[in-house]
């Protein structure tokens, strides 16, 4: 197929295309690669591709030199006349949207970004798929989403209306956006509730990456809400194959749906939320000791209050996953932990 990525040079992008055009999928990546974080780790994330650094020029697409079935243009998804020529250009059979302004911290003090990118940036692929028909739009959405609810599992039947961040507020708006496109235009889209996503190549920002910096720096690790959070860590790989099970598999309207008690999680539209997410809670301090073990040292650890924004629970109920695609996350954080720990120190070349 021809399939569409946005955001790889981002993590989970990175990973995906990876996947997919090994499995022979013809694909296009694209990406802004801004400075959100070191933009030299989603450089080498490209070149891991075979997209070489020096070839990459705005609105240019530059073949991977390592596979036939990938190759990358840098473009912005807030400029719709760039991405509509790009559809029109490759015309995709599939698009799965990952671009986007991530953090939820950083969102307290750039909202601005997040309403550009997540929000504007969306519309604009909205409006590609509408123009230029697709089989399947599958998007990121966030566990985020589930703000103040502290109902556990969290379900995607359950309502979701109490965001505690801006960036949750545009991961659901998203998935409101996507509904009535759906709705309106027929468009078959998926949404993908994300819950922690870790693993090689990770995010600078994210918690794994920052314990395992400083924990192998000898540096002080800020452990917050005095360590009473849990999160269901999810393996980078178990997303990649979640979502590649999804691809030939683009929903269709739910006959028994019932606008008189109405399921969030499907529509009499062309329309899915799903969770992935390891389904298996762990506490932040056993998160920790995890990353000991596998560096071999000690954190420094400093108790902090619960940071705006946060939660201090996160824990998926994978079963409409599980039932439609026959797949669970399944990755231990013990695993998944030692994988990334090796590929940090080779890339850092720390000693661990």
């Amino acid at each position: 197929m021809n399939i569409l990525i946005t955001g790889t040079a981002g993590f989970i992008g990175y990973h995906l295309a990876k996947l997919l055009y090994q499995k022979e999928h013809y694909i296009t990546g694209l990406d802004i690669i801004n400075e959100y974080y070191d933009v030299n780790l989603k450089y080498d994330r490209l070149e891991e591709s075979g997209v070489e650094r020096n070839k990459i020029t705005d609105g240019k697409i530059v073949q991977s030199r390592i596979s036939d079935k990938y190759q990358f243009v840098k473009i912005d998804i807030c400029n719709q006349k760039d991405i509509f020529d790009l559809f029109n250009f490759i015309k995709p059979d599939i698009v799965i949207h990952l671009a986007a302004q991530a953090g939820v911290r950083y969102s307290l003090t750039h909202p601005e970004v997040y309403i550009e990118s997540n929000i504007y940036g969306f519309l604009n692929v909205l409006e590609a798929c509408r123009k230029f028909p697709v089989k399947h739009l599958i998007y990121a959405s966030s566990s985020s989403v589930y703000g103040l609810n502290k109902s556990f599992p969290f379900s995607t039947h359950s309502n979701v209306d109490h965001p505690v961040s801006l960036y949750a507020a545009s991961k659901k708006s998203n998935e409101l956006m996507a509904h009535t496109y759906s709705h309106l235009f027929r468009i078959p889209s998926t949404g993908l509730r994300f819950f922690t996503v870790y693993g090689p190549w990770g995010r600078p920002d994210m918690a794994l990456f920052i314990f395992t910096r400083s924990i192998l720096e000898g540096k002080p690790v800020e452990v917050f809400n005095m360590g009473n959070m849990e999160r269901d860590f999810t393996y980078i790989d178990d997303i990649c194959m979640g979502i590649s099970k999804m691809l030939n598999n683009p929903p269709l309207p739910d006959l028994s749906w019932d606008g008189k008690n109405p399921d969030p999680a499907s529509s009499s539209a062309p329309f899915r939320i799903y969770n992935i997410g390891n389904n298996k809670p762990v506490r932040l301090l056993d998160f920790i000791s995890a990353i000991e073990k596998h560096t071999g040292r000690k954190a420094i650890k400093v108790m902090k209050p619960i940071q705006p924004g946060d939660v201090e629970k996160t824990w998926a109920d994978v079963n409409d996953l599980a039932r439609d695609y026959n797949f669970n996350p399944s990755t231990s954080v013990d695993k998944g932990v030692k994988l990334f720990v090796d590929w940090f120190t080779r890339y850092y070349k720390c000693l661990s």
